[in-house]
C-alpha cells in the first residue's frame, strides 16, 4: 500500500529541509522497485513557493484530504510562527495518521499545540526560542531528531534526511532505511551521540592560548581541572587566564570545564549503557549527583529521562 506524504512549504522556507527527505522517499521507492511513497508539495494558499534561497517551488493548496504523514519544512522565523499558516497546519494535521517537521516546522507545530506535553527539537539557534514561546513542549536542543509516540521533530537542514532514514526504517525496516542511506552517501545512523553542536564550538575562543586550554581540557576531562592546570596549558598567569578566558568566551572556565563534561556525559548516555555513575566518574563530576544538577540546568532533566528519550529515538 503506497504512503502518501504532504510536504507543508512555509513562505520564505529551507529548501534543503523539503528536497532532503523527498530524496530519500524516492530512493526508497527505487531500492524496492516499488511505490512505497507518493508525495505532494502543500502549502496555504497554493501556487509558487518562494524558497529563501530564491528558487521557486509548485504547490497546490492544503485541503482536507487525508494525509499519512505530513511533514512541516522549516522557513524564516516570522513565516511560520504566522497565525494563518498554524491554522492551515492544524486543520491539516487533524487528518494526518503522522506528523513531523524538520528545523522550525517545529514552530508551526508547536502554535498549533501539536507539541503540548511532547518531546521536540528544532535547529539548535532556535531551541532556547522555542522553549521559551511553548513551555508546555519539552525541546530536546542537542537531538538530530525525536521521536514522540506519532509527532516526529528534527533538527535543521540536513537533519531533515535523518529524519526521513527514521521514517523509513519505522515503515519498512532497517535494511531498506541502509540502502537509502547508502545511495544517499550519508550515514545510516549518525556517529556521535547525535549531538547537534558542540559545546567546544559555541564557544569559539579568539586566541590560539585559550583554544589550546579548551582542547587540553577536553582531552582531560576525567582528571581534576584547576584554574592553575588550565593556565599552565595556555601559558599564562592563572589571572591573566581567568581574565582573558572570560573574555573571549564570556563565561568562567569553570562553568565552560562543566559544560565540556555535561556534553561528554551526554554523549556516553546515549551511545551505551553504562551506569549513570560510571559515566560521572569518567567525565570528572565528583558524583552522580553534581552531573545529574549539570544536567537540569543545560538540558531541563536529569540523565536517566536523557537516556530514556534516546532510547524512544
Amino acid at each position: 500500500m503506497t504512503h502518501c506524504i504532504g510536504f507543508y512549504v512555509p513562505p520564505h522556507h529551507q529548501l534543503l529541509d523539503l528536497a532532503g527527505p523527498l530524496d530519500a522517499f524516492n530512493a526508497a521507492n527505487a531500492a524496492s522497485g516499488r511505490q512505497l511513497y507518493r508525495w505532494r508539495a502543500l502549502s496555504r494558499a497554493g501556487g509558487q513557493m518562494t524558497s529563501g534561497a530564491g528558487l521557486r517551488v509548485e504547490t497546490t493548496r492544503a485541503d482536507d484530504d487525508a494525509l499519512d504523514t505530513l511533514l512541516v519544512v522549516g522557513g524564516a522565523i516570522n513565516a511560520v510562527r504566522r497565525q494563518d499558516e498554524v491554522a492551515t497546519v492544524k486543520r491539516v494535521a487533524a487528518r494526518s495518521t503522522r506528523i513531523a517537521s524538520v528545523c522550525t516546522g517545529a514552530f508551526l507545530l508547536a502554535g498549533a499545540g501539536l507539541l503540548d506535553g511532547r518531546w521536540a527539537t528544532t535547529h539548535w539557534s532556535r531551541a532556547r526560542e522555542l522553549q521559551e514561546s511553548f513551555p508546555a513542549v519539552s525541546v530536546e536542543a542537542d537531538r538530530i531528531y525525536v521521536a514522540d509516540g506519532p509527532v516526529w521533530t528534527s533538527a535543521g537542514i540536513t537533519a531533515g534526511i535523518d529524519l526521513a532514514l527514521a521514517l523509513i526504517e519505522a515503515d519498512h525496516g532497517v535494511e531498506l532505511a541502509r540502502q537509502v542511506s547508502r545511495e544517499l552517501v550519508v550515514y545510516h545512523r549518525r556517529p556521535g551521540g547525535q549531538a547537534q553542536f558542540s559545546a567546544l564550538s559555541q564557544m569559539e575562543p579568539e586566541s590560539d592560548r585559550m583554544r589550546v586550554a579548551l582542547a587540553f581540557a577536553r582531552e582531560h576531562l576525567s582528571e581534576p581541572l584547576p584554574i592553575e592546570r588550565l593556565a599552565a596549558a595556555a601559558r599564562l598567569s592563572p589571572r591573566q587566564f581567568c581574565r582573558t578566558f572570560r573574555m573571549e568566551t564570556g563565561e568562567t572556565p569553570a562553568k565552560a570545564i562543566e559544560r565540556l563534561r555535561v556534553e561528554a556525559a551526554y554523549l556516553r548516555l546515549q551511545d551505551g549503557s553504562e551506569p549513570v555513575e560510571v559515566i560521572a566518574r569518567a567525565v570528572g563530576f565528583n558524583d552522580p549527583e553534581r552531573m545529574r544538577r549539570a544536567f537540569v540546568a543545560r538540558y531541563g532533566h536529569p540523565p536517566q529521562a536523557i537516556r530514556r528519550i534516546s532510547r524512544l529515538s
